[in-house]
């Protein structure tokens, strides 16, 4: 199962606590609670199961590593999606990382619902600051 949090939880919460309750939505989903969820990092969701955290865990454990991979193909492809709602933020290419290219079309075209506006470049725009 696959887990999120949107836009307005991250700015909520922060991103360490939206990647909890995303991992929570995750393990809920699931058809049987499991004996056991690893989690790559040293800060544990809150579930009703066991939980095991592995600092580097995605480079020592495959079920870590192959999660990771899932989530960058999901991710990767709502970025799609936003590239072909928004197009000229460059999101099919950039994942939404702040790129020299991607902070230019901020500029340019300005700030949509979702970029999130505790990121510099996005929260001066906002002020009106660039």
């Amino acid at each position: 199962a696959v887990g999120a949090a949107s836009v307005t939880e991250i700015g909520r919460l922060n991103i360490l606590w939206a990647s909890m309750l995303a991992m929570r939505r995750a393990v809920m989903r699931l058809p049987v609670v499991p004996g056991l969820v690893l989690v790559d990092g040293n800060w544990a969701p809150e579930l009703p199961c066991a939980v095991r955290c592995i600092v580097g865990g995605d480079a020592s454990e495959a079920v870590i590593g192959a999660a990771s991979i899932v989530a960058k193909v999901v991710r990767d492809r709502c970025m799609a999606r936003l590239d072909a709602r928004y197009p000229g933020y460059g999101w099919a290419e950039n994942a939404g990382y702040g790129t020299p290219a991607h902070r230019a079309a901020l500029q340019a075209l300005g700030v949509t619902a979702h970029h999130r506006a505790g990121f510099g470049t996005v929260r001066r725009l906002m002020a009106g600051d660039d």
